[in-house]
């Protein structure tokens, strides 16, 4: 008895949604396109010039993803901000070293290719490339079918930047005595989704489309708030920076101790910010302690900025001219590498 022919699509992989995929993302990838950028969409690799003039210039690269705040964007229906915050997130962690963007490739999985959904991911991605100045050079869209069930995807980012040699930011350049330029967060940005989103619906009770508490928005509206590009804030004035961190995993004791050298210490003043409603609003509902809401969620500080005091006032002014809020968040003092909140 013969058996049925099979086929990819019988397997789960449809070749005609890849390629109906593929030709809607094509403008979205060229709308990124920058100076640097050579070759043509669809090429097997993204070629890009280093930029004209540069001395001894040093490559600088992050991958990352956006973790289960994808989860928060499938219960919404609203998957063309995830993207976005992809790019800012990595355009950010290359900041830190005082790296600008050149090109950016991204990847995304789902179960089942819907191509609408696709490029609403991708579109995503390529406002925060226009945004930052960086092209969208490649990515991947992969369909896999067994390993993600759908509607869920998983989103992936690559990106490449460049430093001056002589002008790359670190714990070498801090001295005792720098201030903390804290810089405000637009929310929960990429980190702490797994507990966010446990609170809200087990402790809240709320569903994406219920008004979330103490703001006029609903949930989906406050948990996918676009993570911050600080790139805007301080490109003008990295040469004023001595050390950055991006508050990310770990909060504000695990990502600022990055920032120090062994024997000096970050003292963080809490009372210097009113801490944003939707961390109370959290903390509260969820019996969260003090302690692990600062080591979780950035808890309204996205990125830090250790600068001599002589440059606060330039730094603060850089941010104000972005409309970035930012404050003076505390000091740099003798010590063993830690942060310290008082």
């Amino acid at each position: 008895m013969s058996e049925t022919p099979l086929t990819y699509g019988a397997a789960g992989v449809d070749l005609e949604a890849a390629e109906a995929s593929k030709n809607r993302l094509k403008a979205l990838v060229e709308s990124t396109m920058t100076a640097g950028t050579r070759g043509r969409f669809g090429g097997f690799g993204g070629m890009f010039r280093m930029p004209a003039g540069a001395r001894a210039p040093l490559l600088v690269s992050s991958a990352d993803g956006v973790g289960t705040k994808v989860k928060v964007a499938v219960e919404a229906g609203r998957l063309d901000t995830v993207g976005h915050d992809l790019v800012n997130h990595c355009v950010n962690d290359i900041l830190v070293q005082g790296a600008t963007p050149l090109f950016f490739l991204d990847y995304v999985a789902f179960g089942k290719l819907e191509p609408a959904n696709v490029e609403a991911v991708v579109a995503g991605v390529a406002t925060g490339c226009r945004e930052n100045g960086c092209a969208l050079v490649g990515g991947e869209t992969a369909e896999m079918p067994g390993v993600y069930t759908p509607p869920d995807f998983d989103l992936a980012g690559f990106i490449v930047g460049w430093v001056e040699e002589d002008a790359v930011l670190g714990s070498e350049r801090v001295r005792e005595g720098d201030v903390l330029i804290g810089f405000a967060s637009s929310g929960l940005h990429t980190n702490g989704y797994s507990l966010a989103r446990r609170i809200v619906s087990e402790r809240l009770r709320l569903g994406a489309h219920d008004r979330f508490p103490e703001s006029d928005g609903t949930v989906a509206d406050a948990l996918l708030s676009v993570h911050r590009s600080y790139l805007p804030a301080l490109k003008p004035v990295l040469d004023r920076v001595h050390a950055m961190a991006h508050i990310t995993g770990g909060g504000l004791p695990g990502n600022l101790n990055r920032a120090l050298p062994e024997h000096l210490d970050a003292v963080v003043d809490t009372s210097s910010w009113e801490v944003p409603s939707l961390f109370r609003v959290l903390g509260d509902a969820g019996h969260v302690p003090r302690d692990e809401l600062f080591r979780t969620f950035n808890m309204g500080v996205g990125l830090v900025a250790l600068v001599a005091p002589e440059h606060a006032d330039a730094v603060l002014a850089a941010a104000s001219a972005a409309s970035v809020p930012a404050w003076r968040l505390g000091h740099v003092t003798s010590g063993g590498g830690h942060v310290i909140l008082t």
